[in-house]
């Protein structure tokens, strides 16, 4: 997998443009990767609401979910579909917001020095063997390209949001990532 450090973006990805991101404060790199489980409507996979989620055009009215979260204005820096389709929302050298209120090791908003990276799932279902093959490939890239970011520094969003989040869930196999 190629990451170019100036652009930020990743080769093998498809990109779609989120506008839910800033700058990342002045000379903080990224030391933290978040894994993140995501569907939409909840336990539905495979549509086209996560990409519409952030981009901020997901249509209220197509589930009475969505009139819940439509508001929101929430981002990530890549997304794995159940088939290990790889996408794009926000450029890794810029602040995606998917961390919200966090803490890592003492150091609030983790926004600010993470990479966020969604799976497609829910906390109970098993993650798909497609997912964690490319999983395993952009944690090898991201480590490579990004030396400030460690192995002991890759957590799950309920790390770092523990009573407010619960994913990736119970049905990540952390020892598949480390393997």
């Amino acid at each position: 997998m190629q990451i170019d450090i100036d652009t930020g973006l990743v080769a093998q990805a498809r990109q779609v443009s989120s506008p839910n991101w800033d700058e990342r404060p002045k000379d903080e790199p990224p030391e933290l990767l978040v894994i993140h489980g995501i569907s939409l409507p909840p336990g539905d996979f495979g549509g086209p609401w996560i990409d519409q989620f952030f981009t901020n055009s997901l249509q209220s009215g197509a589930h009475p979910y969505f009139a819940e979260i439509g508001h929101l204005k929430v981002s990530s820096h890549l997304l794995i579909r159940r088939d290990g389709e790889l996408v794009q929302y926000v450029p890794l050298n810029k602040r995606a917001w998917h961390a919200g209120q966090s803490c890592f090791k003492g150091r609030e908003c983790c926004n600010d020095f993470s990479i966020g990276v969604e799976l497609e799932g829910t906390d109970e279902l098993p993650y798909a063997e497609a997912q964690y093959r490319v999983l395993n490939q952009l944690v090898a890239a991201l480590l490579s390209a990004y030396p400030s970011i460690r192995a002991d520094s890759i957590v799950g969003h309920s790390d770092i949001a523990p009573g407010r989040k619960t994913d990736p869930g119970t049905a990540f196999d952390w020892n598949r990532l480390f393997a």
